[in-house]
C-alpha cells in the first residue's frame, strides 16, 4: 500500500518536458492536479485541473474513474509539502480500493503512476512562471514573497 514515504517526486524540469513533448495531443499521458485552495490565484500549470483540498474528498471517487487510464498524475500544492503529497495518497489508496472493488470490470489498461510535483508551484513558477507555454494566469507579484 502506498504512503507519503513511498510517493515519487518528479521535479519540475521533467514535468515540463512532458508537457511541451506532448502539447497538442487530444490524450496526453499525464493529468496534473492542482490542490491549492485560495492560494490558487495569481497563476497555475498550462492544463492543470483544480481541485481544491477542501473539496477533494467529495471530488475522490469521480478523480479516479476520471483518471482510471492516466499513465501518470502529477499532484501538488503551493510548496508539496502537505497538501500535495496528501492528495496523492488519498487518490492511490482510493484507485486501489476502487479497482479491487470493481474486479474485472474495472481494470485499468495501465500501469498507473502517481507522483508529487518536486517544490510544489512555488519552485515551478521560479523556473517556468513567466513561460506561457507551461504556466497560465500568472502574475509575478503575487509569487514575490515566496
Amino acid at each position: 500500500m502506498a504512503s507519503i514515504a513511498t510517493l515519487r517526486r518528479i521535479s519540475a524540469k521533467s514535468l515540463s518536458e512532458k508537457i511541451l513533448q506532448e502539447m497538442g495531443s487530444p490524450n496526453p499521458s499525464y493529468a496534473i492536479i492542482d490542490v491549492r485552495d485560495d492560494d490558487y490565484i495569481g497563476g497555475h500549470i498550462k492544463g492543470c485541473t483544480n481541485i481544491p483540498s477542501i473539496q477533494l474528498d467529495a471530488m475522490m471517487p469521480t478523480l479516479v474513474r476520471k483518471l482510471k487510464d492516466t499513465k501518470t498524475v502529477v499532484f501538488h500544492c503551493a510548496l508539496s509539502q502537505q497538501r500535495g503529497p496528501s492528495a496523492a495518497l488519498k487518490y492511490a489508496r482510493e484507485r486501489e480500493a476502487l479497482l479491487k472493488r470493481l474486479g474485472e470490470d474495472g481494470r485499468s489498461n495501465v500501469d498507473q503512476e502517481v507522483v508529487v510535483l518536486d517544490k510544489g508551484f512555488v519552485g515551478w513558477q521560479d523556473v517556468y512562471g513567466e513561460d506561457e507555454r507551461l504556466t497560465e494566469g500568472y502574475v509575478k507579484d503575487v509569487w514575490g514573497h515566496y
